[in-house]
């Protein structure tokens, strides 16, 4: 069973709203959007041209893959699938925002924070996430979100990329196989 959380005209406006908090934060000078392989990456490319948009230039924008820096990798990971890093720009000195679709526990972005920091040290690390579903189990808040949802144990958020655009849906995985 799922509902939809945001539809694609929702976070078309919510993406729009985001860009325009980023703007307002200093701007697009110095300023560099990575997105979290896989979802991630296409929120970083849409909030690059919302900000082009909105401020005359886009950002540059890289990806980074975060699976050999996750803290259970050796356990939960017995044979990974590792994608490309790729940021083409010098993160040194710059304002970069991490962008992911989900943020949960936070352990995703703790990895990410070291990825990125194996590129150089940033003047400054943001996060800006499409859903926050809280159950943290980290201190790491975003600072920039499309939409906050508290969920019971038993759901998830799916975030899907469509031809009309990106969903997210909260699934229930307690009756998946059930009943």
């Amino acid at each position: 069973m799922s509902e939809v959380l945001l539809d694609p005209v929702a976070v078309a406006r919510g993406l729009r709203r985001v860009a325009g908090e980023i703007a307002e934060h200093g701007g697009v000078r110095d300023l560099a959007l990575v997105g979290i392989r896989r979802g991630g990456e296409p929120l970083a490319e849409r909030l690059a041209a919302l900000l082009r948009e909105l401020e005359g230039e886009a950002p540059p924008t890289g990806s980074i893959d975060i699976t050999l820096y996750r803290d259970d990798a050796a356990t939960a990971l017995p044979n990974p699938k590792i994608g490309p890093s790729r940021i083409p720009f010098e993160v040194r000195g710059k304002r970069v925002v991490l962008v992911d679709d989900v943020i949960y526990t936070g352990r995703t972005i703790r990895a990410a924070l070291d990825a990125v920091l194996d590129y150089g040290r940033p003047r400054r690390i943001e996060l800006c996430v499409l859903v926050d579903r809280g159950g943290r189990e980290l201190p790491i808040h975003p600072d920039y979100t499309v939409r906050r949802v508290e969920l019971g144990p038993g759901q998830r958020i799916e975030v899907t990329q469509k031809d009309d655009g990106a969903w997210a849906t909260i699934e229930d995985t307690s009756t998946l196989g059930g009943t």
